[in-house]
């Protein structure tokens, strides 16, 4: 449940609107609700200003659909990260109106009357290479579900920087920037040392043997010489799309 609707709730309550007994089942499942297979924090949003993410991988779709069913019968923004084709159908049954993205693998509904937050400007999302866009694209979904508005920048790597040079100016004008890179991971390195910005570096799973999954990505951005980079883990966009809504929050 949003801050809004809570205070809504006590406006009405203090209105003689509604009553303190309806006030309170309304409340009930606040903190979380129990489905015997997930505790569903309802919450997270008040607390952190994002509601609970659904992280699809590991569990079935009817353990998914029970869980998304449970966040948006509260109002809350709905996102289900690393969900494939295969475990959909459930969850686009019971919330038809929510839209699935197959290139980021995410499911999200949109939250109910709920108004946009304060920004202070836009995020933008760098990708080094169209292999990164799966997790570029969640970053920037995430991003926009929160109401941030996102600029995205794709195949700008360093092996041909003058495509990075070309979007400087806007880079230079964002609020946050989430680099996405896999191989040796140097693009966040060289877009902090263009910006003022933050930088959120996200290492990719893709690249040939020794790039490791990833791992060479990572120490390569853990160990980066910009002051104005901070890292998330592997392939982690949901990460990175929080951490920059809560930098670009005004």
């Amino acid at each position: 449940m949003s801050p809004e609707r809570i205070r809504a709730l006590l406006e009405k309550v203090g209105s003689g609107e509604l009553s303190a007994e309806e006030a309170m089942e309304a409340l009930r499942d606040l903190p979380f609700a129990d489905l015997g297979y997930a505790s569903v924090d309802h919450h997270r949003n008040l607390r952190q200003g994002f509601p609970e993410a659904v992280y699809a991988e590991g569990k079935t779709a009817e353990q998914i659909a029970g869980i998304a069913c449970e966040i948006a019968a509260k109002g809350s923004p709905l996102l289900v990260t690393r969900l494939d084709v295969s475990r959909l159908k459930p969850l686009r049954s019971l919330l038809p109106e929510g839209k699935y993205d197959a290139l980021s693998r995410t499911f999200r509904l949109e939250a109910k009357e709920s108004p946009r937050p304060r920004t202070r400007g836009y995020v933008a999302v760098v990708c080094a290479g169209t292999s990164d866009l799966p997790v570029a694209e969640e970053a920037a979904i995430t991003l926009e579900l929160a109401g941030h508005p996102v600029e995205r920048i794709r195949d700008v790597g360093v092996a041909g920087i003058h495509r990075l040079l070309a979007r400087r100016e806007v880079l230079a004008r964002a609020s946050a920037i989430v680099a996405v890179a896999g191989m040796e991971g140097t693009l966040p390195t060289v877009v902090a040392g263009l910006v003022a910005s933050p930088v959120i570096a996200v290492p990719t799973s893709v690249g040939y043997g020794a790039s490791l999954g990833g791992l060479a990505a990572l120490l390569s951005m853990l160990t980066s010489c910009a002051p104005n980079v901070a890292v998330v883990n592997i392939d982690d966009g949901y990460g990175a799309g929080v951490f920059a809504a809560t930098i670009n929050r005004a």
